[in-house]
């Protein structure tokens, strides 16, 4: 038969098993979370806050151009009338208020929503030092999304599907230059509230 235990051996065999109990407790936890945060780059949240940021910005833009339109002589609605003139042709610019133009709202969001996703990636993976240089490249990117709508897709495919080139002519280049930035600005602006630091990984 084995020698009894001094009390200093009982208490240092109580202090290991409670140990091996807290680690099989710690471990159990770390499984229920399902590994969060998640290591590396979150695709999924970069995703959403994409879609909710360009959702987001083209709602401002699209406002700009509502408030601002009746200022110089224009109704509301003009600059969804204009680019619904891509899937209409031209009588999209006689639509009247209602269904047609609802539809073009909703898909002008969208697509915002969609860019959204561009610019926020871009933002992200380059991320700039300081908001003067991340304002600085969201609005060359507002920018150059202008130019190469306008003026190196749109200027020859809206012709070449439906005869004209509306979007092109009908919106003056200020107006639209200054939509595309009220976009890229609004993201710029939202990029303080996307930011994510997952766990050992990169934003």
């Amino acid at each position: 038969m084995s020698s009894q235990r001094t009390p200093q051996e009982r208490e240092r065999l109580i202090e290991e098993h409670v140990d091996a109990i807290r680690r099989l407790e710690s471990e159990g936890r770390e499984e229920d979370t399902g590994g969060w945060p998640p290591q590396g780059f979150y695709l999924l949240w970069h995703l959403v806050v994409g879609i909710t940021l360009g959702g987001l910005a083209a709602l401002v833009s699209l406002g700009f151009n509502v408030v601002g339109a009746p200022l110089f002589g224009q109704p509301s609605m003009q600059l969804i009338r204009v680019y619904l003139t891509f899937p209409m042709g031209e009588r999209a610019l006689t639509a009247e208020e209602g269904l047609a133009l609802s539809v073009g709202a909703g898909l002008y969001l969208i697509t915002g929503a969609i860019l959204g996703i561009g610019f926020h990636l871009v933002l992200r993976t380059f991320r700039p030092d300081g908001p003067t240089k991340m304002f600085l490249v969201a609005t060359a990117l507002g920018l150059g999304l202008w130019i190469v709508n306008f003026y190196l897709i749109l200027s020859w495919l809206q012709p070449v599907l439906l005869g004209g080139r509306w979007i092109v002519d009908e919106i003056p280049f200020w107006v639209a230059a200054l939509t595309h930035l009220a976009f890229a600005w609004t993201i710029w602006v939202g990029e303080y509230w996307g930011r994510f630091e997952p766990a050992g990984g990169r934003r």
